[in-house]
């Protein structure tokens, strides 16, 4: 039997008659390595959610978007690559603090959703070099892997890839919000460059663009 149920899960399966049907939907769908099937969904992907905990216990959720394959998996091990963001890296620091993680892989459009649950660390190597744009790179040793039922998952269409996506040199343009001035002595000179050439913008003048879509 799988160890993905602890005291906690077990009082509510009894209390609501449901620990036969948990065993049973665990032994039918929980695994530990990355089936084909596993790896062709994740390869088909361009987001996903990523769930971290920090030092005191509080979890937090982020979304992490790419180009459709940014995420891949090379040996039974997922690899992700951490992005340009706003400094403050919190997904990364609790990773670094607390290796437990999880992971939520959406299909909006057929829907589908894949879960995995694993030990990530980070790798700050010169393997970041062969995903464009990376600051360094996120591994994650997969322990329970497994699809959920889709019935409640919405139906959405996507439209189309961000512009802010890292290209195949890993270029990208320069965020919005790094054109407003009161970030602007704390951005690399690189992004000082970058956002006084494009000029400066007012938080409501960011705030439409949010709002437009365009942020």
């Amino acid at each position: 039997m799988t160890d993905i149920y602890a005291d906690c899960h077990r009082v509510l399966q009894e209390r609501y008659d449901a620990r036969p049907l948990a065993d049973r939907t665990a032994a039918a769908i929980v695994h530990s390595e990355f089936t084909p099937e596993d790896v062709a969904f994740i390869s088909e992907r361009d987001f996903f959610f990523l769930s971290t905990v920090d030092p005191n216990g509080s979890p937090t959720v982020s979304y992490k978007g790419g180009a459709p394959g940014f995420v891949k998996v090379e040996a039974n091990e997922l690899v992700f690559p951490c992005f340009d963001g706003n400094g403050m890296f919190l997904s990364m620091g609790n990773i670094a603090d607390n290796p437990n993680v999880g992971l939520l892989f959406m299909d909006f459009e057929r829907p589908r959703r894949l879960r995995v649950q694993g030990v990530a660390r980070l790798d700050e190597g010169p393997a970041r070099e062969a995903f464009p744009g990376a600051l360094f790179l996120v591994r994650v040793e997969p322990r329970h892997v497994f699809v959920n039922c889709p019935r409640y998952v919405h139906k959405y269409q996507r439209v189309e890839t961000s512009r802010y996506v890292p290209d195949a040199d890993g270029s990208a343009p320069l965020a919005q919000w790094k054109r407003l001035e009161v970030v602007h002595d704390a951005l690399s000179p690189e992004d000082q460059a970058a956002a006084r050439i494009e000029g400066f913008i007012s938080l409501e003048e960011y705030q439409a663009k949010v709002d437009a879509g365009e942020g």
